[in-house]
C-alpha cells in the first residue's frame, strides 16, 4: 500500500516538475496543435497549443513506476512487459504526432497504419498472459469465470486497442481525458491490489498521478495537449493492465466514460451511412454538449463527476464479488 502511495505522489511531483521545461521547449520550437475545420468554432483558439505533453507525462509514469516497483521489489518480468507496451505505444503515438506537425495538418498516420501498430503492440502484453500461466485465457464477469481458450487472445487484444482508440477519442477538451483518466486508473489501482497484482497497481497508482499531476497544465484553459503520444499510450496502457490483471470485465465501468465516447462516434457513423440523419450534433458525445450550449469547464465537470461514479461502481462490484455476494 506504501508503494502505491509512493508511486502516485512520485509520479505526480515529476509531471509537475518536467513540465514547465517541456513546455517552453515546445513554445521555442513552436510546436502546437492544429484544429480541424469541422471541430466546434470555439475550438479555433486552440491552435497552436503546445502539443506531445504525453512526452513528459509517460517519462513522469515510467520513473515512478520503476523506482516504486524496485523499492517494492517487483520488478519483474510482468513489469517490464508492462512498461514496454507503455513505451511502444507512445512511440506509435509520437510517430502520428510528428507527422501531424510536420505536415502542419491533422493528418497523421493512415486509420489503417494507426490500427495496425495498435494491435502489434497488443499482441506483446496478450501472449504473455496466455504462455506465463497467469490466469491463462480464463476471463471473469463477476463471480462467474470462462476458459475461452483460442478465443481469449482475440478479445485481449481487441480490448487492449479498444481502449487505447476510447481513450484518443476522449482527449478532445481541456482536462477531459486527464481528469476521467485519474479516477479510472486509481481505482484500477485498488482492484489490482487487492486481487494480487501489485506490479500493476504500482503502475496503475503512477499514472493516476501523472494524470493529476499534468491537469496543472491541461485544465482549461490548457498550456499544453497530450497528444496522440499521450492518449494512445495511456489507454493502451488500461488496457494492458486490465488484462494483466484479469478484470478485462470491470474495465466497462473503469473506462465508462471512454466507452460511451467511443458509443457515440460507432452510432454517429452508422446512423449517418444508414438513414442520412445524424443522432448527435457532433461526435465524440464530448462535442455534441458543447454544442448543446455546455462549456468546456462543465462538460469536463459532468465527465469527470460521472467517471468518478463508475470507477465507485467497479470498486463496489469488485469488493460484492471478492465477498462472495454476487
Amino acid at each position: 500500500m506504501i508503494m502505491i502511495a509512493v508511486a502516485f505522489l512520485l509520479a505526480m511531483i515529476l509531471c509537475l516538475l518536467f513540465g514547465v521545461p517541456y513546455i517552453d521547449f515546445l513554445k521555442k520550437k513552436m510546436i502546437g496543435q492544429y484544429v480541424k475545420d469541422c471541430a466546434p468554432e470555439n475550438h479555433a483558439k486552440k491552435q497552436g497549443t503546445p502539443t506531445t505533453g504525453g512526452v513528459f507525462i509517460i517519462f513522469a509514469i515510467i520513473i515512478a513506476s520503476i523506482i516504486a516497483l524496485l523499492l517494492a521489489q517487483r520488478f519483474d518480468t510482468e513489469a517490464i512487459i508492462i512498461l514496454i507496451t507503455l513505451l511502444f505505444y507512445t512511440f506509435a503515438g509520437f510517430q502520428d504526432d510528428y507527422l501531424k506537425i510536420k505536415g502542419h495538418a491533422n493528418d497523421g498516420l493512415s486509420a489503417r497504419g494507426k490500427l495496425l501498430r495498435q494491435i502489434a503492440i497488443a499482441l506483446l502484453p496478450t501472449m504473455y498472459v496466455v504462455i506465463s500461466g497467469k490466469g491463462g485465457c480464463e476471463f471473469s464477469i463477476l463471480s462467474h469465470t470462462f476458459d475461452l481458450k483460442w478465443f481469449y487472445p482475440f478479445l485481449a487484444v481487441f480490448i487492449i486497442t479498444g481502449a487505447s482508440n476510447a481513450y484518443n477519442l476522449t482527449d478532445g477538451l481541456d482536462g477531459l481525458a486527464a481528469s476521467t483518466g485519474v479516477f479510472s486508473f486509481a481505482a484500477c489501482s485498488i482492484i489490482a491490489l487487492f486481487s494480487g497484482h501489485p506490479q500493476v497497481a504500482i503502475v496503475a497508482a503512477a499514472v493516476a498521478g501523472a494524470l493529476f499531476g499534468f491537469l496543472r497544465y491541461n485544465k482549461p484553459k490548457a498550456q499544453v495537449f497530450m497528444g496522440d503520444t499521450g492518449s494512445l499510450a495511456i489507454g493502451g496502457l488500461l488496457g494492458t493492465l486490465a488484462v494483466m490483471g484479469k478484470f478485462e470485465f470491470l474495465l466497462i465501468f473503469l473506462g465508462g466514460v471512454f466507452v460511451m465516447e467511443t458509443l457515440s462516434v460507432i452510432i454517429q457513423v452508422f446512423s449517418f451511412k444508414t438513414t442520412g440523419k445524424r443522432v448527435f450534433k457532433m461526435a465524440p458525445v464530448h462535442h455534441h454538449f458543447e454544442l448543446c450550449g455546455w462549456s468546456e469547464k462543465k462538460v469536463v465537470a459532468v465527465f469527470a463527476f460521472v467517471s468518478a461514479l463508475l470507477s465507485l461502481t467497479a470498486l463496489v462490484l469488485f469488493y460484492l464479488t471478492n465477498r462472495g455476494i454476487l
